[in-house]
């Protein structure tokens, strides 16, 4: 899954895609560099951002996302608002991204059942006594992050099927680097495989996140520099089965992927 942000303020490539054509265009390289989806968000979600409107959050994806569609390129939309959803759904997109899972807007459940498409829902335990516009600082996860991770995602899924979502369209994202610390992130890596192994498909999002840059802050980071980490990361998560990587450095990770793909399947149709 490659990322394009419609943004002015997101933590990696604010502004540098705001034009819609610059979108577009940005979008057919990552497709032509190996991505399978384009996921197009027009509201950054970085510690910290400020909240555009509604109105200008559909004016910037609703564009990008039908002109991809139109030819034939697979999309997913990074929102938060059950009206943009709704507006990427009639622009022709495949799949509804909530980095939320559903609770920032309580319409959000019954445009996702009524597009009839996948959906993901991703955890994300928000600092007490703040909402979601107010991104930042680490959660209370109880002690055990993994556990809350699945119990969070759990009640996610409940509420999806509740509101009459397709169990098969159902995608869960464990969302590393939202309210979570350095040591959260690396355990919730560490268990991917029981996260895998649960009843839905996992979308890993690790891309550019500040703990991967951290690995070099011996030598000084820029988020970019997290590039070769997320690569490894996507190796991993490949190789251990998980359904998609969300990544902003596309031909790299595509790599990893098709790496994981040769390693998993070599041999398997010798005699």
């Amino acid at each position: 899954m490659g990322i394009v942000n419609v943004t002015e303020d997101s933590f990696s490539d604010g502004g540098r895609y705001l034009e819609i054509d610059d979108a577009i265009a940005h979008a057919k390289q990552l497709v032509t560099q190996g991505a399978d989806m384009i996921d197009v968000g027009g509201e950054s979600t970085r510690p910290g951002a400020t909240r555009v409107d509604e109105k200008t959050e559909i004016a910037r994806i609703r564009p990008v996302i039908q002109a991809l569609s139109e030819e034939g390129i697979v999309t997913s939309v990074d929102t938060m608002r059950a009206a943009t959803a709704a507006a990427a759904a009639e622009a022709g997109v495949d799949m509804i991204n909530d980095v939320s899972g559903g609770l920032a807007d309580p319409a959000m459940y019954s445009v996702m059942r009524d597009a009839r498409i996948p959906v993901c829902l991703m955890h994300w335990r928000t600092v007490a006594g703040a909402d979601f516009a107010e991104a930042g600082g680490q959660a209370d996860h109880g002690g055990d992050i993994v556990a809350d991770v699945q119990q969070v995602l759990g009640e996610l899924v409940d509420n999806a099927l509740k509101a009459g979502i397709a169990a098969e369209d159902i995608v869960l994202d464990p969302g590393l680097g939202f309210a979570k610390s350095r040591a959260d992130n690396w355990a919730l890596l560490r268990a991917l495989p029981q996260l895998i192994d649960g009843d839905f498909p996992l979308l890993v999002g690790a891309s550019r996140k500040r703990f991967l840059a951290q690995i070099r802050t011996d030598r000084g980071y820029h988020l970019a520099d997290a590039d070769p980490a997320t690569a490894a990361v996507t190796a991993i998560s490949a190789q251990m089965g998980a359904w998609g990587v969300r990544v902003h450095d596309v031909p790299t990770s595509r790599d990893a992927v098709d790496v994981a793909s040769a390693w998993n399947t070599a041999g398997a149709h010798r005699g």
